[in-house]
């Protein structure tokens, strides 16, 4: 065997380690919540060692899944929107990370709309959303939609009673359309408890690199839990239709929360395997009058680890 095989073959080997440990990354976040939570105290070491290895195992299948229909989304030219909906640190953005991380970003992406800006705020209430809905061959992730005026504008105040209910005329016929014009269209609500959303509040305030996400309409949901668990019963009884059926995730585990997601979507979509060519790389072309000339030092990323 030539030594340079078993080179290659190492490098394939680390760079797909690497990959992986993008998602250990991710995974790191919750570790510190999840060490002072009765769950994860309630637990030996090797049960804890058991679940993490069950989670990234289906973890990682079903992302291979998802790449599998990713490539049958742009073969078939499907047009497909799924919705995130929930209370604040739900668990929606950690979800949305699973499913894109190992996709092409030009076919799945993701919509997060900032609040609207004074001439949005005179455009037909679906205007600007209508913008990032897919071309066929495209997947689109809203984190937060159309359903805000149902969510935070009505417990917040920011819409009138009639805008309000102008919306819960309009929606319906909206999405009606959306998938008359051949729209797949996917709506998740993720359920945590009281006391989760209350523990995970605490931790992003004592994480420094999670307190981001926390902003003043956050703390102020905090109060106002009660409030948004009517507006949530009636967004949920009012919009929840055969073309357009709502899907509950129950959230409190993060983690189960992802996998239930991710394998209740890939049964939403009737993808199959895409066959692609077999892939052979040429060899590189080589000239005797090619010199590669050194990079000067002075414009080098020091190398400090």
């Amino acid at each position: 065997m030539n030594p340079n095989d078993n080179t290659l073959a190492h490098r394939i080997a680390q760079d797909l380690l690497d990959s992986y440990d993008e998602e250990y990354e991710l995974e790191l976040e919750d570790r510190v919540l999840d060490s002072v939570s009765d769950r994860a105290n309630d637990l030996s070491l090797a049960e804890v060692k058991d679940s993490r290895r069950l989670y990234f195992r289906e973890l990682f299948r079903m992302q291979a899944e998802l790449v599998k229909l990713q490539d049958w989304v742009v073969k078939s030219g499907q047009k497909t929107v799924i919705l995130f909906e929930g209370r604040d640190a739900a668990g929606k953005g950690g979800v949305i990370k699973r499913i894109t991380q190992r996709l092409n970003p030009r076919v799945c992406r993701v919509a997060a709309l900032p609040a609207p800006n004074d001439r949005e705020k005179t455009q037909w209430y679906f205007q600007r959303y209508v913008a990032h809905l897919p071309a066929a061959g495209e997947m689109v992730l809203f984190d937060r939609s159309w359903y805000n005026r149902a969510g935070v504008e009505r417990v917040m105040g920011f819409c009138s009673d009639e805008q309000y209910e102008e919306f819960f005329r309009s929606v319906t016929e909206f999405e009606k359309m959306l998938v008359r014009s051949g729209i797949q269209l996917i709506k998740y609500w993720f359920s945590i408890s009281d006391d989760e959303q209350y523990a995970r509040f605490l931790g992003r305030i004592h994480d420094p690199l999670k307190q981001w996400k926390l902003s003043p309409m956050d703390i102020e949901s905090r109060r106002r839990w009660e409030d948004y668990t009517k507006a949530k019963e009636v967004m949920l009884e009012r919009t929840h239709t055969e073309q357009a059926p709502w899907w509950i995730v129950q959230a409190v585990d993060k983690k189960k929360a992802r996998l239930n997601c991710i394998h209740h979507l890939l049964g939403q979509i009737p993808y199959s395997e895409i066959e692609h060519p077999t892939i052979v790389l040429p060899p590189r072309e080589r000239h005797e009058d090619y010199v590669r000339h050194p990079i000067p030092e002075h414009i080098m990323v020091p190398e400090v680890y």
